[in-house]
């Protein structure tokens, strides 16, 4: 983990070598837009499928999956206004820099947390599955929503809370160049976030491994069906562990940045841009999608969607 506890290290590492906008700028901005816009595509369809079908609105593990679509978009669309900004103009007004800084980073670390309320939920449904749905009704889910914010929010909150207390009113009026670590204003800050962020990645790998060996343990002892169930949320948890370790991927830019300062100045940018694509955006695009279209309820109603037109609606969808 990064000893500075930048959870939006990405942002620091490739605008520290900032160029302003060329041609190649552009063909990055148009990669980033693309892949953006693709995702907005996707994604739109999973939620509107969501929203148009209680037998998802009503099911506590496909609210948290598209509360999770809808955290992925919002980080990639701050990362996405972050990239352009900066490459025309590194220099932004500070109440706006510090709210897209702190959206960033609380919409990054929902994504983790997010994916252990999800195993957790899994774990749930198939080891009380008499229980499930008093433990995961949707009172308690969109209380864990808002829990969830609130332990993704609790970093920035604090960085800010330092920030008020040692700046002066002036320099909420001025401009600054718009990256995490300008909200670190006093050494021990680093440190408390490294522990904080080191605790919050523990907490979540612990929940994967003790959830995934007890759904483990009673497929091996269920009944053909229940097996069956027992295997696919175990598959289940993999996935979301798989989606984790790309997100933690993050974590590895300060390697690559050691890396890059060994190579020629002049192909810094291009090489930090590849990365940041590679580990920041590709893994929050895809992940979603890959989860939504192996999900078979989501495959069948999205087929409906597309095809209502031509053949008959799906019984039982509202």
């Amino acid at each position: 983990m990064n000893s500075s506890g930048d959870i939006l290290s990405s942002y620091v590492a490739y605008f520290k070598h900032h160029v302003p906008m060329k041609p190649m700028a552009l063909v990055k901005t148009a990669s980033f837009a693309m892949t953006f816009l693709a995702t907005n595509v996707i994604d739109g369809l999973l939620i509107a499928t969501f929203l148009r079908h209680a037998v998802f609105r009503e099911n506590a593990r496909y609210v948290l999956f598209v509360h999770l679509v809808l955290n992925d978009l919002l980080e990639l669309g701050v990362a996405l206004t972050l990239f352009i900004w900066l490459d025309h103009q590194p220099f932004i007004f500070v109440p706006f820099c510090y709210v897209l800084l702190v959206l960033g980073e609380t919409t990054t670390l929902n994504m983790p947390i997010n994916l252990a309320v999800m195993a957790l939920e899994r774990y749930a449904a198939v080891c009380f599955p008499l229980r499930h749905a008093q433990m995961c009704s949707l009172r308690r889910t969109y209380l864990a929503i808002a829990a969830v914010w609130l332990i993704g929010v609790a970093p920035s909150a604090a960085d800010l809370f330092v920030v008020f207390a040692v700046e002066s009113p002036g320099f909420f009026r001025s401009s600054v160049f718009c990256i995490r670590a300008g909200m670190l204003k006093i050494p021990i800050q680093s440190r408390a976030r490294f522990y904080l962020l080191s605790s919050y990645m523990s907490a979540v790998w612990l929940i994967f491994l003790f959830t995934y060996v007890r759904i483990a343990l009673v497929a091996r002892s269920a009944s053909s069906s229940e097996n069956s169930t027992a295997k696919k949320a175990r598959n289940t948890i993999l996935l979301h562990a798989g989606q984790l370790l790309l997100a933690m991927l993050n974590y590895l830019s300060p390697v690559f940045e050691q890396v890059f300062l060994s190579l020629p100045a002049h192909k810094r940018p291009d090489l930090n841009f590849i990365r940041y694509y590679l580990i920041f955006v590709v893994p929050r695009a895809l992940s979603p999608v890959i989860y939504g279209l192996r999900e078979e309820n989501f495959r069948k109603h999205l087929r409906a969607l597309f095809f209502q037109k031509q053949g008959q609606p799906l019984k039982g969808n509202s």
